[in-house]
């Protein structure tokens, strides 16, 4: 089959292309010294550890195993499942309108996501923006994270995209090659100016 002449959909990536994350936005809140912040998401609550849930573990078991290593520090790892929310303390700007301009332009939406299972239905409760999504691929349900190609070949398969036909955003190059080796066109979402780069790509594009 013949791949699309130009991009007809885009598929985003969530944490750091539409809204902002890092477990610092919540343990600053409940750990004063930057020196002990620094040390208990350094040693204790890693991004490493917090992966396991974006790869379909249950928080219930991955929290066990850290209060067993560090029991000292039982309250501030279970707040990671209380107070998950504020990890996120909201949008990038500009690109939830983005995403609502596309939309209204009648570019088809879709999401992969590295993301845990339990924490996603909280999250995009809270982001009426996912109800313009045509499709979200959540990695916790599917138990595969990117850049592994059986997340984009899923992604591909339920969206019904052939080569050439979405434009790929996510903040990791990784991430970005594994869309690229599955036929999406690719956009590194960083640096300077990632916003308006992004609005120009589109624009060449014709999607915008």
């Amino acid at each position: 089959m013949q791949s699309a002449a130009r991009p007809r959909a885009v598929v985003f990536d969530v944490g750091h292309v539409l809204y902002d994350w890092s477990p610092r936005y919540l343990y600053s809140k409940l750990i004063d010294d930057e020196a002990q912040l620094d040390w208990f998401l350094a040693n204790v609550l890693t991004v490493e550890w917090h992966f396991q849930h974006d790869a379909g573990r249950d928080f219930a078991d991955t929290s066990a195993e850290l209060i067993a290593l560090h029991p000292d520090h039982r309250e501030l790892i279970e707040a990671f499942d209380t107070r998950w929310l504020e990890t996120i303390p909201g949008p990038i700007p500009g690109m939830v309108e983005l995403a609502e301009e596309l939309d209204a332009r009648g570019v088809p939406l879709f999401a992969i996501t590295n993301f845990s299972h339990e924490f996603w239905p909280r999250f995009a409760a809270t982001a009426p923006v996912f109800e313009r999504f045509e499709g979200i691929v959540v990695s916790g349900d599917e138990k595969v994270m990117k850049p592994d190609p059986r997340i984009f070949a899923i992604a591909n398969e339920r969206f019904g995209l052939l080569p050439g036909d979405a434009l790929y955003i996510d903040d990791r190059a990784d991430n970005v090659a594994g869309a690229e080796a599955a036929g999406m066109i690719g956009f590194h979402f960083a640096g300077e100016n990632k916003v308006e780069r992004l609005r120009a790509r589109l624009g060449e594009l014709g999607l915008l």
